[in-house]
């Protein structure tokens, strides 16, 4: 007698999985950003990255390193202080993928200066497609490299860890930083009763020959099982950087005694804990009672990786749900020829080309601003900007793209609902969105001739696109009015968009247009999809999005 199949349907109309594609290669406005802001040289570089990065194997990694969360270890079955925090396997290749590919060292040279040309936007083309597989994991990457900027305050310090930290190597060997083959930095600085008021932190730094012994607790301090922090407390001269090594040097294990690690909306896949410090060896970086000045070096780098990486969630979120778009029949055609379709992801994809270009003209910044005063005006005054207008965008854009595919992007299964989880961090993290107006607010004030100077040039920039001398006439009002503070959000929110449109108009002039028409003009579309754009501007856009495949 025949048994029954028991299979109750056949699995059809789903678009194939979104993976071994070349994350550059596809993503045109990517590749003539990276070109127009002078890392054309980097194309073969960058090609090769895509291809791995955009692998079924990455693909993979990204998934297990976020299921398999990490795990503190405080003690071992005797009952011994241990410390450590166990990763899945697939944390460890995808931290391995990144140090080879130098994004947590290439933007400097082995002695720990700037490594200059346009070493800061081809690694910004990397930290864009690295960011669309997994986020969480860049977290260490990210403040490794920014760590170097708040060292430079301590040379002969710096001169000690560069020949460590500038190798490409992964260590994961539990080992003093002096004895590995490549190291990681971190950073503790958040406290309970403070947060972004830094400045009233409790955590006591007491001298003790030419170190010091800090004592006190951090409730935020992420990445634990980086070989050194760069941590915040107060000394007798006032509130201090120190660099803080996981081991003394005698080789001991430092007291450095994580309480728990938190648990997270998202970022799953990185260990953020809540630690204690009971005397921890550590010595000074910068000048005493002068931290905030010397670990803000630090902060603009990772404030612009920030924005980064909220460009690439949103890049990856268009990808996804173009791509199931196009392979989704629905109503006798696909998805993606329905009109209405059409015109939501054509308005996401603007979205997106305009956010890369902006954050690789503000990478292009940090390329010049040694040798360009308007370059390094431009990158102090647009940092903030371009972090708080990204990373605010991201969240409810990744939505956008979880709602194009329906129920396919909500589920665990695929990679959206992660991406959403991950989006707001960005946002939160290394200041929110009011910290970011005040810095422009601040920046604006404390350097108003040079200020004034990257607001004209963006007038120039965008005076011939629809919206744009009205955009710049706002934001110059808003920062000249008394009360500025009431109405920073709004200034800042189209200052980076006023900044947007002028990158782009470098690259692509006719979408230059199209963003100025549907984001600057007194009353924009709030919505993605009702912006009035035209059927072959919605083709072009999608076209220059990702190729059919």
């Amino acid at each position: 007698m025949t048994q029954p199949s028991f299979a109750t349907h056949e699995v059809f109309n789903q678009s194939p999985a979104f993976e071994d594609v070349d994350l550059f290669g596809a993503d045109r406005p990517l590749v003539e950003a990276v070109t127009f802001n002078n890392a054309g040289h980097a194309h073969v570089e960058l090609e090769a990255f895509g291809r791995t990065w955009g692998s079924a194997h990455m693909a993979e990694r990204g998934r297990l390193a976020n299921e398999h969360t990490p795990r503190l270890k405080t003690f071992d079955a005797k009952g011994v202080r241990l410390d450590r925090v166990e990763f899945h396997p697939a944390y460890h290749e995808l931290m391995q993928e990144s140090f080879h590919a130098g994004i947590h060292n290439s933007t400097w040279d082995a002695n720990g200066q700037s490594a200059g040309g346009s070493s800061e936007v081809s690694r910004a083309a990397k930290f864009y497609m690295a960011a669309q597989v997994e986020t969480g994991h860049l977290c260490p990457v990210t403040m490794t490299r920014a760590s170097v900027a708040a060292l430079a305050a301590q040379p002969d310090l710096l001169a000690q860890v560069m020949p460590v930290l500038s190798s490409k190597r992964y260590d994961t060997a539990f080992a003093p930083w002096s004895e590995k083959r490549g190291m990681s930095i971190g950073m503790g600085m958040t406290e309970k009763q403070g947060g972004t008021d830094v400045r009233s932190n409790a955590t006591r730094a007491v001298r003790d020959g030419d170190a010091y012994r800090i004592i006190g607790h951090k409730w935020f301090m992420s990445a634990p099982m980086c070989d050194a922090f760069l941590v915040l407390a107060q000394a007798e001269e006032g509130l201090s950087c120190f660099f803080m090594p996981r081991f003394k040097p005698d080789g001991s294990v430092n007291d450095i005694h994580f309480q728990r690690l938190k648990d997270k909306l998202g970022n799953r896949s990185n260990a953020s804990s809540e630690v204690e410090f009971t005397g921890a060896y550590a010595v000074p970086v910068g000048e005493p009672g002068r931290g905030i000045r010397t670990i803000i070096q630090m902060v603009q780098l990772t404030r612009q990786d920030c924005a980064i990486a909220s460009a690439g969630l949103m890049r990856s979120g268009l990808a996804h749900a173009l791509h199931h778009a196009r392979h989704r029949s629905v109503f006798q055609k696909h998805l993606v020829d329905h009109s209405l379709m059409q015109a939501v992801l054509a308005d996401m994809a603007l979205q997106v080309e305009a956010s890369v270009a902006l954050v690789m003209r503000l990478c292009r910044a940090f390329d010049q601003a040694p040798h360009d005063h308007l370059e390094a005006a431009y990158m102090r005054l647009m940092t903030p900007a371009v972090k708080y207008w990204i990373c605010k965008s991201a969240p409810p854009f990744v939505y956008e793209a979880m709602e194009c595919m329906g129920g396919n992007g909500y589920v665990e299964d695929g990679i959206l609902a992660r991406h959403y989880r991950e989006a707001p961090v960005n946002a939160i993290w290394e200041g929110s969105g009011n910290v970011m107006c005040l810095d422009v607010l601040r920046a604006m004030s404390r350097e108003s001739d040079a200020g004034t100077e990257v607001l004209q040039s963006l007038i120039q920039d965008t005076a011939g696109l629809t919206g744009g001398p009205a955009a710049a006439s706002l934001v110059a009002r808003a920062f000249l009015q008394a009360d500025n503070e009431r109405t920073a959000r709004l200034a800042v929110e189209t200052l980076a968009k006023l900044a947007a449109a002028a990158a782009l108009s470098e690259i692509h002039p006719p979408h230059a247009e199209l963003f100025a028409r549907t984001r600057l003009t007194p009353e924009p579309a709030t919505m993605y999809g009702a912006a009035n754009l035209s059927a072959e501007q919605a083709r072009g856009l999608l076209a220059r999005a990702l190729p059919e495949m």
